[in-house]
């Protein structure tokens, strides 16, 4: 085996994490023939030009830019992603098979449209029952290759519903007095779900369709570019000597990289292949290192500006700009990686390691203005999106264009210092950009299936108001009381998420949930945004993607470290519980998420009190402040916790008097009883280091 370097990865840890990567998002497959390697770039990066193209134009309606990009979808689902027993180095018959059913029934839509229609009026004649049958078969084989057998049962068991009615499935005597029908034919179905946008057609890949695939590639390119590289080494230089300086350089590098990245799997990757050796070299045993890599990236799609598929998703459901969003999601982003920066440090205090030596780490200013180019596409983007207002397709259109420049400027300027010359870097750029253009598409196969499959349960719960049913069966279970009804929700998101992606465990919830809770925190008269609700089935569905089996970044980062899987998911875990404390918050303070604030400093004391709420939860998670916890100590402290959930001076009061006084007689313990007192600050580097196991 060979020999760990001190600040890196080995060939084969570094493979398999990419090997993760490549299976997950890129597609396993890599034919042996050049041609077919040839065929699925092209299928690629004619995927990209295609949206680049439609989002320049704007001249496709909505239907038909879905289809087309569900027919790429398809052909990079079947072609470049094998079955769990399919070959990796050619394409079987069966798969070339599935992905011309798959492209011919999407732009059936696109060639048929004026007589949908125009002439048919929307409803459907034999030929097309027949096309969006095939389809609907076609996808859940897509959707089960690509994000699990959890998503096609749930929208199988959407269907059924939908055909037999609630007395097929759900023993309710009499079922149609809650559920409100009784069964549609299979027309009907296949009308609903395949000829209008209110399935599979709908918001959801509309959304992937319009601007979440604009967004991924802008993170592609910047990757190409190397500001992955770049926000490492920022992350390092600014953090290394601190208190496991690398532990924290990891989180605020995946922060960064959260910025560009909607995946958390990609994030790992990208900021794990540094960050874990270096945690390990100063003591962090190898679960530990591998889960805090796995905790800080999947909370990246919290962070914005790109905050993974979902989040264009969530505007477009709620009405809103996805400016308006960003601002609605910052602060409990930020809440969220503060509490992460709190656990590790915690961590370390309990592990009693340091920082590293400053001799090791690169100067900071220097490393700032070496990548500073990176920075200016990113504040451009945001520019364009909240000062001039533009639409996200647009915003993250001119991005595009602005970092194609610069990618080719920055590697005609190499070529010009490393005397290749000005050819040969504007090549270089060429390539690049090529590549990226390749990458951003073949990370959308899985957002665009994911996306299609989910609209089918959409459309379902539209047919049918299910939400309607649903509302009265949680009202009764949970007794009309509110806090049981959001305990129900985190509940059900978390198990979903144990076999969903997160994107489609919003939808599904959003479709669900999210409508049920509104209706009963009416009925409670709690007077609560919609975006608060959406929000929070969106964090326990951020919570449960980094849980195996589906927490594919778990499996990335301890292919990285070397660990079990399973036990750096689960740790993992237990570092992201921290925010399961941040819904609730924002839930009863929407304040927290900067809706009508009523002044700056109401803003001020109500970010402060929710911080200091959420520090005191990882410390209760932690079972550690200065030193150990007691168990008593350990209560009040949740007990601190918990009142800074609802707002108001009768709760937050009483709460930070209760976490000060702990505070105060838990510090005079640990100093009394000799142990470590340094809470804060950077510590020496240890003569002698712990075991990277």
């Amino acid at each position: 085996m060979a020999e760990q370097p001190a600040h890196g990865t080995t060939d084969k840890e570094r493979a398999e994490a990419q090997r993760i990567v490549q299976a997950s998002e890129f597609g396993a497959r890599v034919p042996r023939r050049p041609w077919l390697r040839w065929l699925l770039v092209l299928i690629a990066v004619g995927w990209s030009l295609f949206q680049l193209y439609a989002t320049y134009f704007g001249a496709i309606t909505p239907q038909k830019l879905g289809a087309i990009h569900l027919a790429f979808g398809f052909a990079l689902a079947f072609l470049a992603y094998p079955g769990k027993k399919g070959p990796a180095e050619r394409i079987p018959w069966s798969d070339w098979l599935l992905a011309i059913a798959g492209v011919v029934t999407s732009l059936y839509i696109v060639v048929n449209y004026y007589n949908l229609v125009a002439v048919q009026g929307g409803l459907p004649i034999t030929r097309d029952v027949w096309a969006g049958s095939v389809l609907l078969i076609v996808l859940a084989l897509a959707a089960s290759r690509l994000v699990g057998i959890a998503l096609p049962i749930i929208a199988g068991i959407a269907i059924l519903y939908g055909v037999t009615g609630p007395a097929g499935i759900i023993p309710v005597t009499p079922p149609d007095v809650i559920f409100l029908h009784n069964g549609y034919d299979w027309r009907q179905i296949v009308q609903q779900l395949y000829i209008t946008t209110e399935g599979i057609w709908g918001t959801p890949i509309q959304v992937s369709a319009s601007f979440v695939f604009l967004f991924v590639l802008f993170g592609a390119l910047l990757d190409r570019a190397g500001a992955g590289q770049y926000f490492v080494d920022l992350a390092y230089s600014g953090l290394g000597t601190y208190r496991g300086g690398p532990a924290k350089a990891a989180v605020v590098a995946s922060l960064l990289t959260g910025i560009i990245s909607g995946s958390s799997t990609a994030n790992t990757v990208t900021t794990g292949t540094f960050t874990i050796p270096l945690m390990k070299k100063i003591g962090y045993p190898a679960v530990k290192a591998g889960a805090t890599e796995c905790a800080a990236s999947t909370n990246g799609q919290l962070m914005p500006p790109i905050m993974g598929a979902a989040a264009f998703i969530m505007a477009t459901f709620l009405n809103i700009p996805y400016s308006q969003l960003i601002l609605y999601a910052i602060v409990p982003a930020l809440l969220s990686y503060i509490g992460l920066l709190f656990t590790v440090h915690l961590e370390a205090l309990k592990l009693n390691l340091a920082g590293m030596p400053r001799a090791e780490l690169p100067p900071f200013w220097s490393t700032f203005m070496k990548g500073a180019h990176y920075l200016i596409p990113v504040a451009f983007l945001l520019y364009e999106l909240m000062w001039v207002q533009l639409t996200p397709a647009r915003s993250a259109l001119n991005a595009l264009l602005m970092l194609i420049v610069l990618i080719l400027i920055q590697e005609v300027w190499r070529g010009m210092r490393g005397g290749e010359g000005v050819a040969a870097g504007l090549w270089k750029g060429v390539k690049a950009v090529f590549q990226g253009l390749e990458m951003g598409a073949r990370n959308m196969t899985t957002i665009a299936i994911a996306t299609a499959a989910a609209g089918i349960i959409v459309g379902m719960v539209t047919m049918t108001n299910l939400g309607y049913g649903l509302t009265q069966v949680i009202g009764v279970l949970s007794f009309g009381n509110i806090w049981l009804v959001l305990i129900l929700a985190a509940v059900t998101s978390l198990i979903l998420g144990i076999g969903l992606p997160t994107t489609a465990n919003y939808i599904v919830m959003a479709a669900l949930v999210a409508p049920v809770i509104a209706n009963l925190a009416g009925d409670a008269g709690i007077a609560v945004p919609m975006v608060a609700i959406h929000l929070f089935v969106f964090y326990f569905g951020i919570l449960a993607d980094d849980t195996p089996p589906v927490g594919l970044a778990a499996y990335a980062a301890a292919a990285i470290s070397r660990a079990d899987p399973i036990r750096t998911g689960v740790q993992g875990f237990t570092y992201d519980l921290r925010t399961a404390i941040l819904p609730f918050m924002f839930f009863f303070n929407p304040e927290l998420l900067l809706y009508e604030v009523e002044s700056w400093y109401r803003g001020v004391w109500v970010i402060f009190t929710a911080m200091t709420g959420m520090l005191a939860f990882v410390a209760t998670i932690q079972g550690y402040l200065v030193t150990w916890v007691r168990w008593y100590e350990r209560l009040l402290i949740l007990g601190g916790a918990l009142l800074m959930i609802k707002p108001g001076l009768m709760t937050d009061i009483p709460g930070l008097i209760l976490l000060a006084l702990v505070f105060i007689y838990h510090r005079h313990r640990s100093i009394s009883g000799g142990g470590p007192s340094a809470l804060f600050g950077k510590g020496s580097y240890p003569a002698r280091q712990r075991s990277a196991g």
